[in-house]
């Protein structure tokens, strides 16, 4: 049981044993670009990827070097997905490892890559060139700052993600920290983790109960956001252990499960952030479904829901148009009988047993106003429930995605 949670204005740096920079190289019209993320020792590394059957070059070479059970860093470049380059992608991804593995003097298959932004071009050598050694000097003078890495992986978010925290729980020997930042605002319908998401700890823990534990924790966190329905082509969570710690989770029982409960709150808490700034967002929205006949069937229900462009642009209208979420609840292919069903949005009830009823739309409309909103359906037809995030659809997010290769 988790006994103390002290958060911090940190991020990936604040686990011992981490350090990370975030520079600027050119490869996006301004601000930071290019980022790394180092420990100081060989660390435990457990790692996600995306389903999609178009994938970056830096999602098939790191899931190799997951594979392999250890890392001692991590490089992201924002601007350039590197995905659909052929034989040349691949080359240029590894050349970028390579790079950060003789300045570090590390094996290259201990470098982890991602890549973000435009699909289908080259990646620009010389800026990464450039990346790489501005990243080592800021790195060897001391200048680890958590926010100027967050802000280097963006690429259509509004602001910086990052989270840190100290937690203790009965089944440890000591505290244990732990870290993370990610970015994505499109292009979100995560199917493994996330966009991109990076994490650390400082905490002794194996490969394979990492993967176990950041497994169990991505998929009750990352993997219930979702902005526009889409899965990326470079989506990755990654996790590195340091075990520069004191607290160690050796094997599976009570220790570990703590362990699960913190990584999950720390990437719930970021996975919020994604949905909150959504591509044209004004407002996050929580999709509480209950009463399903299955896990599976409440988590399809939320889903569609939530991914629905009518629902979102309902919402964004401060329409409450109970109507339209009906209709994608109806049609997420699960068991579902409106006759037995109830929706509230926030808590007015709006719909109940078929039909709609009797609410102030003004009220309702007034709830609608606010920056985070809830809906829940109740389906009335079993005991399992599920909560998906995500955001309303504004005329912004036409505009960002049509001119988003311009």
């Amino acid at each position: 049981m988790i006994t103390s949670w002290r958060e911090v204005e940190a991020g990936v740096t604040f686990p011992e044993g981490f350090a990370a920079a975030g520079v600027r190289c050119g490869l996006k019209t301004s601000g930071e670009d290019f980022a790394l993320i180092v420990s100081e020792s060989e660390a435990s590394v457990a790692g996600l990827f995306t389903t999609n059957k178009v994938q970056g070059a830096c999602v098939r070479y790191s899931r190799r070097v997951v594979r392999g059970g250890a890392a001692q860093a991590v490089v992201i470049n924002a601007g350039n997905a590197n995905t659909c380059n052929g034989e040349q992608g691949d080359t240029d991804n590894r050349t970028m490892a390579d790079w950060v593995s003789r300045h570090l003097r590390v094996p290259p298959d201990r470098v982890l890559t991602a890549s973000t932004g435009v699909i289908g071009h080259l990646l620009p050598m010389d800026n990464i060139r450039q990346g790489v050694e501005l990243a080592i000097n800021s790195l060897e003078s001391g200048l680890t700052v958590d926010t100027a890495a967050a802000r280097a992986i963006m690429t259509t978010d509004t602001y910086p993600k990052y989270r840190a925290a100290e937690v203790d729980a009965d089944g440890w020997v000591a505290p244990i920290r732990l870290g993370g930042m990610c970015k994505g605002a499109g292009m979100i319908a995560p199917n493994m983790a996330t966009m991109l998401a990076f994490v650390t700890t400082d905490a002794r823990i194996p490969p394979s109960l990492l993967q176990e534990a950041l497994r169990r924790a991505c998929d009750s966190s990352f993997n219930r956001v979702t902005v526009d329905g889409d899965t990326s082509t470079n989506d990755m969570c990654v996790i590195l252990a340091s075990g520069m710690g004191n607290g160690e989770i050796s094997r599976a029982g009570e220790a570990f499960e703590d362990f699960v409960e913190a990584l999950t709150r720390l990437c719930r808490s970021l996975a919020k952030e994604l949905a909150r700034d959504g591509e044209g967002a004004t407002k996050l929205v929580e999709v509480r479904v209950k009463g399903a006949v299955s896990s599976a069937a409440a988590h399809s229900i939320a889903r569609t829901i939530a991914e629905s462009p009518l629902v979102k642009t309902a919402l964004y209208g401060c329409d409450p148009n109970w109507g339209r979420v009906l209709m994608a609840a109806g049609r997420a292919m699960v068991p579902f009988d409106p006759e037995h069903a109830t929706l509230s949005v926030g808590e007015i009830v709006v719909f109940q047993a078929g039909t709609g009823v009797d609410f102030d739309r003004d009220t309702a409309h007034e709830y609608l106003t606010n920056r985070e909103i809830v809906l829940t359906l109740d389906a009335g037809m079993g005991e399992f429930a599920d909560t998906v995030w995500t955001c309303d659809y504004s005329y912004d997010y036409i505009k960002i995605n049509a001119e988003y290769h311009t």
